[in-house]
């Protein structure tokens, strides 16, 4: 039975998404009928890109989520929304001993606190109006951390750990909270690692479908999540990684 997505009348905002997952997901909504509002830390290129592919079912918003006010200020923003992606994330390869303090609070700013301001100010809307999905972008560093990546690994941890609090919170003014987390996914940021080719094969080599996975590859789970035929699916953590969360 083919999955028919239909988000109509919805609106939906997907931080960190002028590239990326983020953009893979906020195209995607806007085809399958949501108005989508785009973020970028400001204005860029991408981001002009990304709403050219989507069209007139889209705007921008830009703010730095290091920021707490900046946070408010994109909630405001937003308005009154259907749909909230947790996507936009920051992290920077440290050996754990050398991680600078200012780097570990910017990683839990902007992957943890973001998350809780975006939440407490959008998501009682959707509560209000009986109709709410929230999805947190996690990753494979929940069930593999990297020690170069230690905070950045805890830091999406305690996301979901938000998750699964505010599920139980809102699950019964028909609003669903749920993680998403990707395995190793063939983006900008990741660009770099992967262009070493004996890297890219050592990492392939690690997942049971044998290859890195793309944007793309995340977004079914996603729109699954975001439709009705998802409604029963609340406070779960989806894997997409090939299975390399069990290799």
């Amino acid at each position: 039975m083919a999955l028919v997505v239909d988000l109509k009348g919805k609106r939906a905002l997907v931080t960190g998404s002028s590239r990326g997952i983020g953009r893979a997901i906020a195209v995607a909504l806007a085809r399958a009928g949501a108005g989508v509002i785009v973020h970028g830390v400001a204005a860029s290129q991408a981001a002009e890109e990304t709403l050219a592919e989507i069209g007139e079912n889209a705007r921008f918003i830009a703010g730095n989520l290091a920021d707490a006010n900046a946070c408010l200020d994109i909630a405001k923003a937003a308005g009154p929304i259907d749909i909230l992606i947790l996507n936009a994330s920051y992290e920077k390869r440290f050996d754990w001993r050398d991680l600078p303090i200012e780097e570990m609070d910017r990683q839990w700013a902007v992957n943890v606190r973001s998350s809780m301001i975006l939440m407490q100010e959008l998501v009682p809307g959707m509560a209000d109006r009986g109709w709410g999905r929230v999805i947190a972008i996690g990753s494979i560093q929940e069930a593999k951390p990297n020690p170069r990546l230690a905070v950045y690994a805890a830091s999406k941890v305690a996301q979901t750990s938000l998750v699964r609090t505010l599920a139980k919170e809102v699950g019964r003014q028909g609003v669903t909270v749920n993680n998403l987390a990707p395995g190793a996914i063939a983006t900008d940021r990741n660009a770099e690692v992967l262009a070493d080719a004996d890297y890219a094969a050592r990492v392939a080599a690690q997942i049971p479908a044998g290859r890195v996975g793309t944007p793309e590859d995340c977004v079914g789970a996603c729109l699954l999540l975001c439709s009705d035929a998802g409604s029963y699916i609340n406070g779960a953590s989806l894997y997409v990684d090939g299975g390399w969360h069990i290799a």
